[in-house]
């Protein structure tokens, strides 16, 4: 035995000179039956490292069973044996390991010098959990620091040790290969004989299965590594064994150098697509309609607006919500024709979650389809270019990052709980917020997304894969387990995704209501497009003494108001109702109070958010929270109430906002204030007019001559 060790380190000093002399040559070895999205990870990070990787069973069926939940992997063994016969050079270096959940952090010089400096003519990678057979764990030699068990999915050795090691494997190919390497490690005379070691501290091998609390990321200088904080290691090969596929893919964002604080994203612009303007893939559009959902007009005039060949779109819009058949009729009305095919299922027509697979099976089925865009109804596109942007980006399964206003709610999770859902990594909060940007492998995604259809024809054919009561649950969960990867890309800004909580469909235009829900959206929808430009461009008017004049309401927000009144339609008579406290109105008119409709909320709101900071800017020193008494509109007409006499009102100060234009909806109208015979007589569509309401802003409504003038008023601070 003395002799034998003796002769050991003979041949170790032999080809520890062969290695300081570059004789020896390091050959990674692999089996991949089939080109996954992990393989395609695996050669990039070998190619990145300059390694050379010999792939074995290319091509051929895998029969080495699912060893994720239960021994496998015997095909392996059978496969590295029957390679391993056409090498002669006793000095080669082979590695030996997984592919598809395996990714390099380090170079071939780091490999081998660890390997070096093992002693060894072999080593394994290790665990600190025993499978699969625990009954064995006597039989392991005892450590005195580091992991105790042997994990098959890594080793690294001489040519000439890696065959005696593999030799006598006579096993089928779905037996286990981990059991059949363990019981060589436990026998002394065979790990003598072969002198096998194992990677008790990580140096080699990360194997993160039962280590997760160990390992983080460590950036510096440019690099990232992962560190085995237990050991205080660096590893050089990192392998999601088990059930640790989503952290391998965690980590694979980052390492090798994938993502790095100085450098950003190194990978996100390689491998991607170009888009000719004769060649855009034909896309099918899935709409998804499944809840009263706000702004759902605007959404369609976003789908009008994308960047992309209409003839090159085929529409499929599931509508769950008779509430938006006006919308959807619309639409198609307008410009369905310019599309290549449009396809709707009404709400009538039964069909449950597998919505989502129906209309995948469209493009699954249809020869032309090159790519299936899946869009929920809440999502809100700004960017005009996402189809454009997410097809060149080239990838499987890919979402662009939305995000809901003010919050760190999005369409995708950078991890999962135990059970499934969701969990927060340690990365979701700056990519969400911009501070790491690039394109992220991920767990999840939701909402808007877009899957190649070659995918779907090749290995996504299942029913079962939206079956459930959370269609995206049950996508995703189907695609990890194909593993496939989904990812999600915040390279761009492309919009956010609308709230549907506390959606109300008791109006007419129900958007006016979402002030409060969904405040960025609705801003873009009710207010004037110059009113951001108000201060900096001084587009603030003085038409009159202590009168000011200025932009606050769109177009839209004006009609809207006008036929959600009228819509309403209980105007008052132009006499003293119980409307008012006390029934007494100094100056009655022919309106509708916000109470009445239920918008005296949102209207405080909208008076806080958009006249309050003109006001305090126009009148120094005066400070408001935009309480009131009175809210309401206005109608002037000829044979109704053609004007208003000289009035105070009871306010500190009145919004007046103009909801229709002069001299195409009406003639005459205005305001004139007596003290200081000034009128304004051409008041402009959705501009407010502000000025004090008492002592000294005495004023009256001129006559309405034809046609209806509608305005809006609040008596401020009463």
């Amino acid at each position: 035995e003395q002799i034998c060790e003796h002769q050991n380190t003979i041949i170790l000093l032999i080809q520890h000179l062969f290695f300081l002399l570059g004789y020896n040559k390091l050959l990674v070895v692999t089996v991949a039956t089939k080109e996954t999205d992990g393989y395609r990870r695996f050669l990039r990070t070998a190619k990145h490292f300059n390694y050379t990787v010999k792939v074995l069973g290319r091509g051929q069926k895998w029969k080495g069973g699912d060893y994720m939940s239960a021994p496998g992997g015997g095909q392996k063994v059978r496969l590295l044996n029957e390679g391993l016969k056409e090498m002669k050079d006793d000095h080669q270096i082979i590695l030996f390991i997984d592919s598809y959940d395996v990714v390099f952090a380090s170079g071939p010089k780091e490999l081998l010098k660890k390997f070096q400096q093992a002693k060894h003519r072999v080593v394994f990678s290790s665990e600190t959990l025993i499978w699969p057979d625990r009954h064995l764990e006597d039989k392991y030699p005892h450590v005195r620091e580091g992991n105790r068990f042997l994990g098959s999915g890594g080793f690294i050795g001489y040519l000439p040790n890696i065959k005696e090691l593999v030799a006598n494997w006579t096993g089928d190919d779905g037996d286990s290969d981990q059991l059949f390497f363990t019981k060589i490690y436990t026998d002394q005379s065979k790990r003598k004989s072969i002198n096998i070691t194992l990677d008790n501290k990580c140096r080699l091998f990360q194997n993160l299965h039962g280590a997760l609390d160990d390992v983080v990321l460590k950036f510096e200088d440019h690099q990232v590594r992962v560190r085995n904080v237990l050991y205080d290691t660096l590893p050089v090969i990192i392998h999601g064994n088990g059930p640790t596929k989503l952290q391998i893919n965690y980590l694979g964002n980052y390492i090798p150098n994938t993502w790095t604080f100085e450098s950003g994203c190194t990978v996100c612009r390689e491998d991607l697509r170009s888009l000719s303007e004769n060649e855009y893939p034909l896309v099918v559009i899935g709409i998804f309609i499944q809840q009263p959902t706000p702004f759902v007009t605007v959404f369609f005039e976003r789908l009008l607006k994308l960047q992309y060949p209409k003839n090159k779109l085929k529409l499929f819009i599931f509508n769950k919500e008779a509430h938006h058949q006006r919308q959807v009729q619309s639409f198609l009305k307008d410009y369905g024709s310019l599309y290549e095919k449009v396809t709707v299922i009404e709400p009538e027509e039964e069909m449950d979650g597998a919505c989502v697979f129906f209309f995948s099976d469209l493009c699954r089925r249809d020869q032309d389809c090159d790519y299936f865009f899946s869009l929920d109804i809440e999502v809100v596109l700004k960017n005009k270019d996402t189809l454009k942007i997410l097809i060149e980006q080239n990838l499987p399964i890919v979402a662009p990052m939305i995000t809901r206003a003010g919050r760190l709610w999005s369409n995708f999770w950078g991890a999962l709980s135990g059970d499934g859902y969701y969990a927060r990594s340690e990365d979701y909060v700056d990519i969400v917020q911009g501070r790491r940007v690039g394109v992220w492998n991920v767990p999840y995604v939701s909402n808007v997304y877009l899957v190649k259809a070659g995918l779907l024809q090749r290995e996504l054919k299942d029913y079962e894969l939206f079956s459930s009561s959370d269609p995206d649950m049950a996508f995703c969960h189907n695609i990890r387990n194909k593993g496939i990867f989904m990812y999600v890309t915040n390279m761009h800004t492309f919009g956010r995704i609308l709230s549907t909580e506390n959606y109300q469909t008791g109006h007419l235009h129900n958007d006016l209501w979402q002030i409060f829900e969904n405040p960025v959206d609705w801003e873009e929808r009710y207010i004037h497009e110059n009113y951001t430009r108000i201060m900096k461009d001084k587009l603030i008017e003085n038409p009159c003494p202590d009168v000011y004049w200025f932009p606050v309401f769109s177009s839209v927000a004006c009609n809207h108001m006008i036929e959600e009144m009228e819509h309403y339609g209980k105007w008052s008579g132009g006499a003293n109702d119980n409307r008012i406290h006390g029934g007494y109105e100094n100056v009655p008119t022919i309106d509708i109070h916000m109470t009445q409709i239920n918008f005296e909320k949102d209207w405080q709101k909208f008076l806080v958010e958009y006249v309050v900071p003109i006001t305090e800017k126009m009148f120094p020193g005066y400070y408001t929270k935009a309480h009131f008494e009175l809210a309401f509109v206005v109608r002037y007409k000829p044979d109704e109430q053609p004007s208003l006499r000289p009035h105070h009102d009871a306010s500190t100060f009145t919004v007046n906002i103009a909801l229709n234009q002069v001299g195409l909806d009406y003639q005459g109208g205005g305001c004139r204030f007596l003290r200081y015979d000034c009128s304004i007589q051409a008041p402009r569509k959705g501009w407010a007019l502000l000025h004090p309401g008492r002592l000294t802003h005495y004023h009256e409504g001129l006559p309405t001559t034809a046609g209806v003038r509608y305005i809006a008023v609040s008596f401020v601070d009463p």
